[in-house]
């Protein structure tokens, strides 16, 4: 009798112990949720991209990850049939082409203007500055009351609406109000946004400030 309950014991026994095998054969431990590795952006970009600190305003590289990079700076062939020389600014594109005598242009993303604050035509850059002062429109201060403080012009300076550059656009010999210009706002890139100005990432209004000299025709379409 006493190894009928030893045998019946061991059976209970073990039947616990399969049972308790079984049951964490069920039982799954939730693996961490993972973030999808981001491509690495092409250092060439980084590089192109990077701070400037030596600027009377030290400029901050732009978070290219807000940026599509087909809006980064890059020669293309030129799909614009213009002469050499010639600044073309495509809104329907997103893009402003510096035309050069190759072949080529150089391909800059850009910000424009929102629906009803759109210019287009054929003009020339009349000035540049750096470092510009930016005077509000008086129409502009109308629809945007809370710019009253800067009708005499803000200074310069990394949020003032101009960046570290500015070219200004002049149709037969008059001041058109429209700018090519800097900014630090890189998520505005490729989107329209402005009253109506053609913004850059202002390490890109440097490189084509550079490059532009005064009176270069300029086409916008």
């Amino acid at each position: 009798m006493t190894k009928s309950l030893l045998s019946r014991r061991a059976f209970m026994l073990g039947g616990v112990s399969a049972g308790g095998l079984a049951l964490a054969g069920c039982t799954t431990t939730p693996k961490p949720a993972t973030t999808p590795a981001l491509p690495p952006i092409d250092p060439a970009y980084v590089r192109m991209y990077a701070p400037i600190p030596e600027e009377r305003f030290p400029i901050p590289a732009p978070n290219l990850r807000k940026i599509d990079p087909s809006f980064y700076r890059r020669v293309v062939k030129d799909p614009t049939g213009e002469r050499p020389g010639t600044l073309v600014v495509n809104t329907g594109e997103r893009a402003l082409y510096l035309v050069r005598d190759d072949g080529t242009a150089l391909r800059y993303g850009i910000g424009i203007g929102r629906a009803g604050f759109e210019w287009s035509g054929r003009a020339m850059i009349a000035a540049k500055r750096q470092w510009p002062t930016w005077t509000p429109p008086a129409e502009m201060i109308e629809r945007e009351p809370e710019l009253e403080e800067w009708r005499g012009g803000m200074p310069p300076g990394l949020e003032n609406p101009l960046g570290a550059r500015a070219l200004y656009i002049h149709e037969d010999g008059v001041d058109t109000l429209y700018r090519l210009h800097g900014t630090i706002e890189d998520w505005s890139i490729g989107r329209a946004v402005s009253s109506g100005c053609v913004r850059l990432l202002n390490q890109d209004v440097i490189d084509l400030y550079q490059r532009v000299p005064v009176n270069t025709p300029i086409l916008v379409v």
